[in-house]
C-alpha cells in the first residue's frame, strides 16, 4: 500500500468524522426543539404511512443512536430508540425521512429499485474487492494474470462506487418527501421545520463524503493497476 493510500484514506476519514459529529452536534441542538403537537417519532412514522395509504409497514423501535432505516424485505421503519419515543423536531425529521424510502418503495421508485437490485453484488464484492486489488498487483500488475486479477478487483469495487452514487438521489428524494408531508400536513412549526431540514440536510452529508471517498479510492486504485502497465 502506497503512501498515496493512506492519504486518501486519511482524508476520506477525516471528513467522515468531521460531517459525522456536525450531525450528532445538529441532532443534540433539535433535539430539543420540542413539537407542538406532542406526537412522538413512532407516531409521525405512523401518520405518514397512512397519509400514503401505506397499510403493510410496521413501525418498530431498533437499537443505538442514528440506526434508523427502512427494509424493504421485512417492510418495516425502523427507528432508534432516540427517535421512537421522543417528540422533538430531529425526531420527526428522522422518522419521517425513513418513510419516504417506503413511499419510495410503495410507489416503485425507479433509482430505489436500482439500489435494491445491486445489494446482493455489494455485499459479497465489498468486502473482497480491495484484497483482489491488492493480489493483483502483489502478483504482478504488469504480468497479464496479476493485471487481469487486480481488473476483477477494481470491477468488483466499481459496483460499491456506483451503489454510493444511486444511494444520493434515494436519499436526497426521501428527505425531499419527508419535509414535503410535514409541512403540506402542518405537522410542524416554521422553526421546527428549519430544524427538520437542517438535520436531514446533514445527514445527506454523510452520503456524500462516502460516495466521493468511494470514487476517489477507485480512481487511486486504477491508477496503480494501468499505470503498472507502462
Amino acid at each position: 500500500m502506497g503512501i498515496g493510500y493512506w492519504i486518501i484514506i486519511g482524508g476520506i476519514a477525516l471528513m467522515s468524522m468531521l460531517v459525522s459529529s456536525k450531525l450528532k452536534n445538529k441532532f443534540k441542538y433539535y433535539s430539543k426543539v420540542h413539537l407542538r403537537n406532542g406526537m412522538s417519532g413512532a407516531e409521525i412514522a405512523r401518520k405518514m404511512l397512512d397519509d400514503n395509504g401505506i397499510f403493510d409497514v410496521q413501525v418498530i423501535s431498533t437499537p443505538g443512536m442514528l440506526t434508523d432505516h427502512y427494509n424493504p424485505v421485512k417492510k418495516t421503519v425502523n427507528l432508534s430508540e432516540g427517535v421512537y419515543n421522543q417528540r422533538n423536531a430531529a425526531a420527526a425529521a428522522v422518522a419521517a425521512h425513513e418513510c419516504g424510502h417506503a413511499v419510495q418503495h410503495a410507489q416503485g421508485y425507479e433509482w430505489l429499485q436500482m439500489r435494491s437490485k445491486l445489494v446482493p453484488v455489494v455485499s459479497v464484492a465489498s468486502g473482497m474487492s480491495v484484497w483482489v486489488i491488492f493480489g493483483g498487483l502483489v502478483l504482478g500488475a504488469t504480468t497479464q494474470f496479476g493485471f487481469t486479477i487486480a481488473v476483477i478487483g477494481l470491477i468488483m469495487f466499481a459496483f460499491g462506487t456506483l451503489f454510493s452514487f444511486i444511494t444520493l438521489p434515494v436519499e436526497y428524494d426521501a428527505s425531499n418527501r419527508a419535509l414535503a408531508w410535514l409541512k403540506t400536513k402542518n405537522m410542524v412549526s416554521p422553526e421546527e421545520y428549519k430544524g427538520a431540514e437542517d438535520s436531514l440536510k446533514w445527514a445527506a452529508r454523510t452520503y456524500v463524503v462516502a460516495a466521493i471517498g468511494s470514487l476517489a479510492t477507485l480512481l487511486y486504485f486504477a491508477m496503480q493497476v494501468f499505470g503498472g502497465r507502462d
